[in-house]
């Protein structure tokens, strides 16, 4: 696999300058700075240009030059400082002083995952400001920050997935030195880090891939512009572009897991898919390194595939986003049924997602008008990341509306119970754990009005199927940017002091009780109950048996509920006043014979009983 870019010898003063251009006849790498100099390279039968140039330092800036007909950025550029348009910039890896050298990474079962955007998480919106918060998010219980995509965007204000600049780090967000400060702060403390990767598109403005080679193909379209060609003519070195880039975050950022962006846009009919081979050549590489690194994709197909192990005839990959909990969850919290809400509502859907994964494993999805899906049941609990929000689910709503301005105070702890008490791998969205008020509204800053146009257009049409009245915020608005920001601040006052403790004491309860820290589905009872809106769970690992019970209902319910024999000792509920509720209802202690017993749950509450000793 050939490596291309700037390849810096540390220390030699000499560069290596390689890039794929199989269809050029003629290629030249123009030093921009500090002295500038045109060097003509040589092709190889691959399709590779390459020549070495002397005298040459990091922070040289240079691009190649195109058959002298155009100067085009560095297509694996490794920093961008002036922007997409502008030249790019030789980094040399090796000076940065890493502290992480014992750091092995994490057991995927301990992750605790909070998911954030570096822009908006901050006033200043730098991955060093990032770093004086993370100590608060370890007291909370997180084991991992998820960063949102880095790779080089237009402006200063996006989500991420407008990268056209896989290799590059943002320059706004405080470029390779930035992240790389902000991941060895984050293993400092014992914290993960995972990065957001899009290798389903790039985005439109600034990709001049198509300048250089046949990285892009019109057999598939994708919501996002042209596919990727991973699987057509010239796709071998396509493939190794986007498998070269996932070892560079992983080797020379010292990232823990790569989250691979919407895989369902990725098309590939090879033997072996794209994804199959990134996840084989990741793992090899964390095994040189002697660390853990994971591959965990987002995907809406239900396909078991992607996580089944490679024997199996799966791609081998360690974990998935799991949608079908979210709108499982998100449909029993607040009544909707439009859109893909409409295929669920009933807590038979969140039981299933309990019991298995996958909600739809087959059966037919009003929605997609089709069967969908295939069955998860097979698959251990820690493949699987769940969540009651994330940047999708609270920014691809019109208004960018968070849970928090949908449901009650009590319907919130509700959700934070049922998100990380489960069997799975739990991920929060920024300002989740104290109810932040801001939205979280989608913004760019392309300088293509027509662009933008066609944007605002497309946010218009995606949202027809849910009904959403109302006009559909500007994202090229600096205001829609500035209103995403969230406000710590808000976690010191009220209620969002009541619930920020309330996700602590659930993180703490998850840590310590092993029925809860032990991700099993072999030890796993659950039970729906779908006329008094209640969901049962039973949990055990060894000597530590729990029972769970999440009501749902908006007014008390008294049900009977079958315990194995023992003493029941409650040592949770969320509508106690210490958490800002109305007060227990719950008993403190059950004595069961194996019979029914009575029980009596708040509205929207969350109830923990631990078995405490068995009858003889």
């Amino acid at each position: 696999m050939k490596e291309t870019g700037a390849i810096y010898g540390h220390g030699t003063g000499t560069c290596t300058f390689r890039v794929w251009a199989p269809l050029r006849e003629r290629m030249e790498v123009k030093i921009i700075a500090p002295v500038e100099q045109i060097v003509l390279m040589d092709r190889d039968a691959e399709g590779y240009w390459q020549a070495m140039v002397q005298g040459i330092e990091p922070g040289a800036r240079y691009v190649f030059r195109l058959e002298n007909d155009r100067d085009r950025p560095d297509p694996a550029s490794r920093y961008q400082p002036e922007g997409v348009h502008g030249p790019s910039q030789v980094v040399d890896h090796a000076e940065f002083p890493w502290s992480d050298g014992l750091w092995r990474g994490l057991p995927l079962e301990n992750l605790i995952i909070y998911e954030l955007h570096v822009a908006t998480f901050t006033s200043q919106g730098t991955f060093e400001k990032i770093i004086p918060r993370l100590d608060a998010l370890r007291e909370l219980g997180i084991t991992a920050v998820e960063l949102m995509p880095v790779a080089q965007f237009p402006g200063v204000r996006n989500w991420g997935y407008d990268g056209v600049y896989p290799f590059a780090v943002q320059n706004s967000y405080g470029g390779p030195e930035g992240l790389k400060s902000l991941v060895d702060a984050c293993h400092k403390r014992g914290i993960a880090v995972i990065l957001d990767v899009v290798y389903n598109h790039l985005g439109p403005e600034g990709n001049y891939l198509w300048d250089y080679g046949p990285y892009f193909t019109d057999r598939y379209k994708t919501p996002w512009g042209d596919a990727i060609n991973f699987d057509g003519p010239y796709s071998d070195e396509v493939r190794n572009f986007f498998v070269q880039n996932a070892l560079s975050w992983v080797t020379d950022y010292h990232l823990d897991a790569l989250r691979i962006d919407a895989i369902h846009g990725i098309f590939d009919f090879s033997a072996k898919h794209f994804l199959q081979e990134l996840g084989e050549k990741v793992h090899h590489r964390a095994g040189e390194l002697g660390r853990r690194v994971y591959v965990i994709p987002e995907s809406d197909l239900n396909d078991v595939r992607v996580i089944n192990p490679t024997e199996l005839g799966g791609y081998g990959l360690d974990a998935q986003w799991n949608d079908d909990f979210h709108h499982a969850l998100h449909g029993l919290l607040t009544g909707e049924q439009s859109g893909y809400y409409q295929d669920f509502g009933t807590i038979g859907h969140l039981e299933k997602a309990f019991r298995e994964g996958f909600v739809y494993s087959g059966e037919y999805s009003a929605f997609r008008k089709r069967r969908h899906g295939s069955s998860s049941k097979d698959r251990p609990a820690h493949q699987f990341v769940v969540f009651s929000q994330n940047h999708d689910q609270v920014g691809n709503r019109m208004k960018g509306e968070r849970l928090s301005s949908m449901v009650s105070f009590e319907q919130l702890k509700l959700a934070a119970g049922i998100v990380l008490l489960s069997p799975f791998i739990p991920l929060l969205f920024m300002g989740e754990e104290y109810g932040e008020t801001a939205p979280f509204q989608y913004f760019v800053s392309h300088a293509d009005e027509a662009l933008v146009e066609a944007i605002r257009r497309g946010r218009k049409q995606a949202f027809a199927s849910f009904g959403w009245t109302g006009d559909v915020p500007e994202p090229g608005a600096e205001s829609a940017f500035l209103d995403s920001h969230i406000d710590l601040e808000q976690r010191h006052t009220g209620k969002h002091k009541d619930l920020l403790a309330y996700y602590a004491a659930l993180l703490k309860l998850r840590r310590s009780l092993p029925a809860l820290s032990s991700l099993s589905k072999d030890d796993l009872d659950v039970r729906g109950r779908e006329q008094e809106k209640v969901l049962q769970v039973r949990r055990r690992h060894g000597d530590c048996e729990t029972i769970i019970l999440y009501a749902f209902k908006d007014e008390p319910i008294a049900l009977t509920v079958m315990l194995p024999p023992g003493t029941w000792v409650k040592i949770h509920e969320s509508s106690s006043p210490e958490w800002g509720g109305t007060g227990e209802q719950a008993a403190r202690t059950i004595k069961s014979r194996g019979n029914g017993v009575m029980l009596h749950l708040a509205p929207h509450s969350v109830v923990l009983y631990k078995l405490s000793g068995k009858e003889p």
